[in-house]
């Protein structure tokens, strides 16, 4: 849940490792918009060396780590204290000429200065969180609505168009693909382009397309245009977590956070209930005309009234207005100084993500894990319809109702957040501060046997003959238990990767959405071949075999990253040293980060 879901603030970033070569780019050149040119060069023939280990290019572990920040878009030797400190005159001197003058000044926020998110007035950060575009709670509903309304309705273009319910179904598969293909792109592009731009065309794109679906007139129509929806509708989802990071302080962030974690999961239990009445009152196309109403406002909210709320983006907007208002082009931001190549951004954005999936055990069975519970939330779309539709005779809008269990599982689970918050920072004191990465799976621990419990229950209740009470009561406890193991894992896998955090959050993301993709076409076969009974209990079987997913890395997880090449593995072995392996010089700059980082316990 990015998310990112549960992020701190923003640290000054020494080893930076994302490229794979650690290079620290020695005499670094950009040219400035107005043709001036600002170079960047190594005052010190020293060399910064991590570890001489296979391990070699592993950090140290940052404990003020925010992945909102753009590692994946600058170099190594980018000085990211411009985004995290104000300065009381708005600027952080660069290098020393030989001359006695700076060579630039990194334009940074000010004390108390209001254009500084985490400045706003709780009031105005409280309506960003909750109402707009930019918000937690609408826009993440919004879209995880928009992706399970239609489920009450899969009957209704099975018949118009006269095609088989596989191929009606695949209006779910292909939008859930796309929530999988579209944060590759949409998260680094928002490094560079930052949020609010983001946010306002991704969602008017959304909304244009949402209108061919609500008049298709043949499938094809509605499956392409579904699947933009879902490519478009995921970047919201993405960016919600760096929102918050942006707006709200670390200790102020434990009831957003709730929210954000609350209401991606809400949407699709509220979803069919809506759309099951609507269904039954209008027909399957103004399961769409809803998707297009909520959709327009949220988009209209975010483009009339929430301003830009990244930092780097809104500090490079000052940094241009200072260069027009006094001639001189030497007040920059990172973003004018310290962007990669191309190349090696292109390398982290598609290639690193799978090279984390393939190569860590620890981002693979993670994001099996979540991609488990993220097939089992679309499979109860087409399950709880045959349970008791089928199995039951009753309307759509009937059985939209028997997933109000899970969105109450859900807020009881939201309103224990604080409380695991809490239960976190004891156990962090205990380690004075740096705990282990696996003091993030305790919740996992005791959450994941929610899940096989409520699905036992589903199972053994869901005879025809029987009240519809059972199964309902079944879907409680998997409500409860989703937001626990996703905070969990989202925050072992931003503790254990560290810098990389991002590029395995979207790994995650990709292999999740696909496999929620999958299970949607093969559903309502498992059922009719195994029967009500053993379809659901082989979930719950499943579900209880991923139990041991927590156990073992909560026991062996550091012995795995040690050996890992990505992750964190608890040791602070930087080293100072002539001839590092990057075989790129440090600046004076950066030895002294390394210097005061190595110090800090």
């Amino acid at each position: 849940m990015s998310n990112s879901e549960e992020q701190s603030e923003p640290p000054v970033r020494i080893f930076q490792s994302i490229t794979g070569n650690g290079t620290a780019s020695p005499n670094l050149t950009r040219t400035h918009t107005n043709g001036s040119r600002i170079h960047r060069s190594n005052t010190s023939s020293s060399r910064v060396h991590r570890t001489t280990s296979s391990n070699s290019h592993k950090e140290s572990k940052d404990p003020n780590l925010d992945v909102n920040l753009p590692y994946r878009t600058f170099s190594d030797a980018a000085n990211l204290k411009e985004y995290t400190q104000e300065k009381p005159g708005g600027e952080i001197p660069g290098p020393v000429e030989p001359n006695g003058k700076d060579r630039y000044k990194l334009v940074t926020f000010v004390p108390d200065d209001p254009a500084n998110p985490k400045n706003w007035s709780k009031a105005f950060k409280w309506y960003c969180t909750m109402v707009d575009s930019h918000s937690v709670a609408v826009t993440c509903f919004v879209v995880a609505f928009c992706s399970a309304v239609i489920t009450a309705g899969i009957i209704g273009p099975e018949k118009e168009f006269h095609v088989s319910e596989e191929v009606s179904l695949l209006a779910i598969t292909v939008f859930v693909v796309g929530f999988g293909i579209g944060p590759m792109a949409f998260a680094p592009l928002s490094e560079i382009l930052g949020r609010r731009l983001i946010y306002g065309t991704t969602l008017f794109l959304a909304v244009v397309f949402i209108i061919p679906c609500a008049v298709a007139k043949n499938i094809q129509t509605l499956i392409v245009c579904r699947f933009i929806d879902g490519i478009a509708f995921s970047a919201p989802m993405t960016l919600v977590g760096g929102t918050l990071a942006d707006l709200w302080r670390t200790e102020e962030r434990g009831v957003p956070m709730a929210a954000f974690s609350a209401a991606p999961f809400i949407g699709p239990a509220i979803g069919p209930l809506v759309g099951g009445f609507l269904f039954d009152a209008g027909g399957w196309r103004w399961l769409y005309w809803i998707q297009l109403i909520l959709a327009a406002i949220v988009w209209i909210l975010i483009t009339f009234t929430v301003p830009e709320t990244y930092a780097p983006t809104i500090l490079a907007a000052r940094a241009k207005k200072l260069r027009a208002s006094t001639g001189e082009s030497d007040h920059v931001t990172e973003q004018d100084l310290d962007l990669r190549p191309f190349s090696e951004r292109l390398r982290v954005f598609l290639i690193r993500p799978f090279q984390l999936l393939f190569g860590e055990p620890i981002v693979f069975l993670v994001s099996v894990y979540m991609s488990v519970l993220y097939g089992l939330l679309y499979m109860f779309f087409v399950a709880y319809p045959i349970i008791y539709q089928e199995g039951k005779g009753y309307s759509a809008g009937i059985t939209g109702l028997m997933f109000i269990p899970i969105a109450l599982g859900v807020l009881s689970s939201a309103a224990c957040v604080p409380f695991v918050n809490k239960h976190y920072i004891k156990l962090s004191n205990k380690h004075n501060g740096s705990p282990p990465a696996e003091v993030r799976l305790v919740p996992m621990m005791v959450s994941c046997w929610f899940i096989p419990i409520g699905l036992f229950i589903f199972a053994w209740s869901s005879y025809p003959h029987l009240s519809w009470v059972g199964p309902a009561i079944g879907g409680f406890p998997v409500g409860f238990g989703f937001i626990f193991l996703y905070n969990s894992a989202n925050n072992y896998l931003v503790d254990s990767y560290q810098h990389q955090a991002a590029s395995a959050l979207a790994a995650k993301t990709f292999l999740r959405s696909f496999w929620g993709a999958a299970v949607v076409l093969f559903t309502t076969q498992m059922y009719h071949r195994l029967g009500y009974q053993w379809a659901s209990s082989l979930l719950a079987f499943i579900s209880l075999a991923c139990c041991a997913i927590p156990y073992v890395f909560y026991f062996y997880g550091a012995r795995i990253r040690k050996r890992s090449k990505y992750a964190y593995s608890g040791d602070k072995e930087t080293k100072m040293e002539e001839g590092g392996e990057s075989g790129g010089e440090a600046s004076e700059g950066e030895l002294e980060r390394a210097r005061s980082y190595v110090s800090t316990p």
